[in-house]
């Protein structure tokens, strides 16, 4: 045989041979998946001319892997679109909502109302409810109510607004006796359209019925089943027929024998002198003393034996 021909022979057996190592490595990944032809080149780089693998590199599979499908793939664009305008939508009716609730929050100044009737959903009386009786039980109302001179059907709860001492606009209530309910809803209203400054209208079950507690807060009031202080005798509060304005700077004063005085809450002193001049002194030319006495009720501010020039009362 010629050497040229022993060489085609040579030539022709390596490339057979090749071929069937090519088939050998494909079927073993077919079955070893976790193998890629690259990674046996890499191993075997004597044959690595041989192969040609374009697989993406492992760190990209795994990020393919891993991404969440798109949700509006497989959907019409109208569709995705419809569902983008509800979510908008959506988000705006929630966004009103907030701003209805951002303005529900606010109050009405003096100048919102025209008439008493036009402010009826802030100014107003009412039954107490029975939450309200079960709060002031055992507190301004006795828990033994079996020799009381006044019932829960006798009183009403009483709404208002005021003007704080800051200038707001400020949320107030109190329980009185059916007799003057009205009195009041009408005569702080007045005083709301005058911007009057009232700091704070509490019922006095806020301090534990504690009245010396609610005058050192300058607390307005009015029911509280009690006895006038230093005595055993029934206080006018006790019937809800009473009310006290402002009283840490319209205190309550009694007289010695020895002409000294004595000023409660004590922290109200500096106020006792009615001939000096400050701010939230009720007097004859305050609006609340002209107010009052117009609906009948009595001024603390004329007793000859005490002054009490917070308190105002009505007869029943």
């Amino acid at each position: 045989m010629k050497n040229e021909d022993m060489k085609k022979i040579i030539r022709m057996l390596v490339t057979v041979s090749g071929i069937l190592l090519l088939v050998g490595i494909a079927n073993h990944f077919r079955t070893k998946s976790q193998t890629t032809l690259s990674d046996y080149a890499e191993a075997n780089p004597e044959i690595a001319y041989m192969i040609h693998e374009e697989a993406p590199a492992p760190e990209e599979e795994e990020k393919e892997a891993e991404a969440p499908a798109d949700a509006s793939e497989g959907k019409g664009d109208a569709e995705t679109e419809n569902e983008t305008d509800q979510e908008e939508g959506t988000l705006k009716e929630v966004s009103k909502q907030e701003q209805d609730l951002t303005e529900e929050k606010g109050l009405p100044g003096s100048a919102a109302f025209a008439s008493l009737e036009e402010a009826g959903d802030y100014f107003y009386s009412e039954e107490l409810s029975e939450d309200l009786k079960h709060y002031m039980t055992g507190i301004s109302y006795p828990l033994d109510d079996s020799d009381i001179e006044i019932r829960w059907e006798n009183l009403r709860h009483v709404a208002v607004l005021h003007y704080n001492f800051d200038g707001e606009v400020t949320q107030g209530e109190l329980v009185c006796n059916e007799a003057i309910a009205q009195d009041l809803v009408e005569i702080f209203f007045e005083l709301f359209r005058n911007e009057y400054r009232i700091q704070k209208i509490r019922l006095v079950d806020e301090y534990k019925g504690d009245d010396v507690a609610s005058m050192e807060d300058n607390n307005t009031s009015c029911f509280n089943y009690r006895v006038i202080a230093g005595t055993d005798q029934l206080s006018n509060h006790a019937l809800g027929l009473a009310i006290d304005i402002n009283p840490l700077y319209n205190p309550y004063i009694t007289y010695n024998p020895d002409g000294t005085e004595n000023v409660s809450p004590e922290s109200a002193a500096p106020y006792a002198d009615r001939t000096s001049s400050f701010a939230y002194k009720i007097d004859e030319n305050d609006l609340a003393y002209k107010l009052f006495t117009q609906h009948g009720f009595t001024w603390g501010g004329f007793w000859n034996t005490s002054k009490d020039y917070q308190h105002f009362q009505k007869a029943q």
